[in-house]
């Protein structure tokens, strides 16, 4: 069985919780984006207890990009693995999950470039050229489309102004995956975009759903 979280902003004592208490039917766990990987300021991501268990993540707005960019493998840690932007995974179920990490920070004026925050946040045009021409049943993103942000915005909406919903708009016009989950908004929501199953999941020490089981 898999789990889906949305952000863990570095919160890891959330995440071992909720491996323990599932780990003896846990096949996996996959988060949609900031995740905490500030190696620079702290290694607590290096004391994540997976049981085994993979996890997968892709990046949110929230992480050190430059870090990320210099990684030599994409396993961080044992078991800890990031997916870049565009890369899929294959299921044991034979359904292919896509990732995109990337959005834009509403607060980067009151951060620090190359220090809290990095250009590289969000989705840009070279991200989503020379995809892989497969069929992707589900999508792992850091934010929502353009088509979905309607729904999302009175949760925030100084998140309305991004370039990364509308290439995630584009990505979906290509591949319309049957199941999408995000993080980003801090909220939990669920609807229907077409055929396309979607799922906002909150962060932890939120009182909505930051996690689920994957269907």
């Amino acid at each position: 069985m898999i789990i889906v979280t949305g952000d863990i902003h570095g919160d890891f004592y959330y995440l071992n919780s909720l491996i323990n208490k599932y780990k003896n039917k846990l096949d996996l766990v996959i988060c949609c984006g900031d995740f905490g990987y500030w190696p620079n300021f702290s290694d607590d991501y290096l004391h994540i207890k997976s049981h085994g268990i993979p996890i997968l993540w892709c990046d949110g707005n929230h992480e050190d990009h430059w870090a990320i960019k210099n990684l030599k493998s994409t396993e961080i840690v044992k078991n800890i693995f990031y997916m870049p932007r565009g890369s899929t995974y294959k299921l044991s179920d034979g359904r292919t999950i896509m990732f995109m990490g990337g959005a834009d920070s509403i607060d980067k004026n009151s951060r620090r470039i190359g220090i809290d925050w990095f250009p590289e946040e969000i989705i840009t045009q070279k991200d989503i050229m020379n995809l892989p021409n497969v069929k992707v049943d589900i999508f792992i993103t850091h934010t929502c489309s353009s088509e979905i942000l309607p729904i999302m915005l009175p949760y925030n909406e100084m998140k309305y102004y991004d370039p990364s919903q509308k290439a995630l708009s584009t990505l979906w016009e290509i591949y319309k995956p049957s199941l999408w989950f995000f993080g980003h908004w801090h909220h939990y929501k669920e609807g229907n975009l077409d055929s396309t199953k979607w799922y906002s999941l909150s962060c932890v020490r939120s009182e909505t759903k930051w996690w689920m089981w994957m269907p």
